[in-house]
């Protein structure tokens, strides 16, 4: 059977939110934060979210216009707000409250599934949050069962909003999983992951899902990569050091640098390592998505995209 898929495409499912800070507010939500990459490097990123009828609904319909996003999957709820997160302003940082019952988790299965049939995409992204209620739920899992395309998983623990049922249904659609070396942890504890180290800890939990591959990132210290067969390929963080102004949205600057060397076929060391790369320019930034197209600029030069 032809692969029908449109080189390029890749469906995101999930949250649109905005982090409220006590001055401003400000877009995101990883399906968001990886959407904006993927588009500023070329690719054709859909994301499937569901919307409130409120201001916030015209502010990211005006930004994804402004980035020249597609709109195709975008819902609207009459009932539910447009998602948001309060950020509260305490001493040694912030503290996030993310809301709930928020628009994305009430996205429709059918909707949902026309959506992804009309974009015939390469690969699917998804993480947890979005999982929260059962109606979004059903509709990542109706959407999911309806694509052989690849299927991406972004880990994105926040408590309280997982339960260990909906992280074991997501890691059995995967094919790709992505999470940080403490997430790890967390799920070798929750499903009895034996191990001395992280690495043993990884082969477990490709081995109880059947995982193509396993993608743990570390902070600072880089990231590494298990596949299917055991082989493991390391990339540690390289070059000067950054000037870090946060942390915010690093993790999804690194997947969509990730999903766009998959997409490309670059090999697994030089994807890491320009994930990497990545993932430390965007700290160097005050959010997850810069706000000039410049920014990208020097990374398709030297990548070729």
């Amino acid at each position: 059977m032809p692969d029908t898929s449109h080189k390029g495409t890749v469906v995101l499912f999930g949250e649109v939110l905005a982090d409220v800070f006590p001055d401003r507010s400000v877009l995101g939500g990883a399906p968001f934060n990886v959407a904006c990459h993927l588009k500023a490097f070329g690719q054709h990123p859909v994301l499937i979210t569901r919307l409130g009828e409120d201001a916030l609904r015209d502010e990211v319909m005006n930004a994804m216009a402004r980035k020249e996003l597609d709109t195709l999957g975008i819902q609207f709820d009459k009932h539910y707000p447009t998602g948001q997160v309060k950020v509260h302003l305490e001493e040694g940082g912030h503290r996030f409250e993310i809301l709930p019952m928020q628009a994305y988790d009430f996205i429709h299965p059918g909707v949902a599934r026309l959506t992804l049939l009309a974009a015939h995409p390469a690969l699917v992204y998804f993480g947890t949050l979005a999982q929260r209620h059962a109606v979004s739920r059903q509709a990542l899992k109706t959407l999911l069962r309806a694509t052989q395309a690849a299927k991406f998983l972004d880990i994105n623990l926040r408590t309280p909003w997982y339960e260990k049922k909906t992280v074991r249904h997501a890691l059995q659609f995967a094919d790709i999983v992505k999470l940080n070396d403490a997430e790890l942890g967390e799920l070798a504890g929750m499903f009895g992951l034996r191990g001395r180290d992280a690495r043993e800890q990884a082969r477990g939990l490709m081995d109880q899902f059947d995982l193509e591959q396993l993608l743990v990132t570390c902070g600072d210290a880089g990231a590494w990569q298990m596949d299917r067969d055991g082989n493991q390929t390391e990339a540690g963080a390289k070059g000067a050091a950054i000037r870090l102004v946060d942390t915010v949205g690093a993790g999804d600057g690194f997947a969509a640098v990730f999903i766009l060397g998959t997409l490309c076929g670059w090999p697994i060391v030089k994807t890491l390592e320009r994930a990497n790369a990545f993932a430390a320019s965007i700290c160097e930034i005050r959010g997850a998505v810069p706000d000039q197209m410049g920014f990208y600029e020097p990374f398709k030069e030297a990548w070729g995209v």
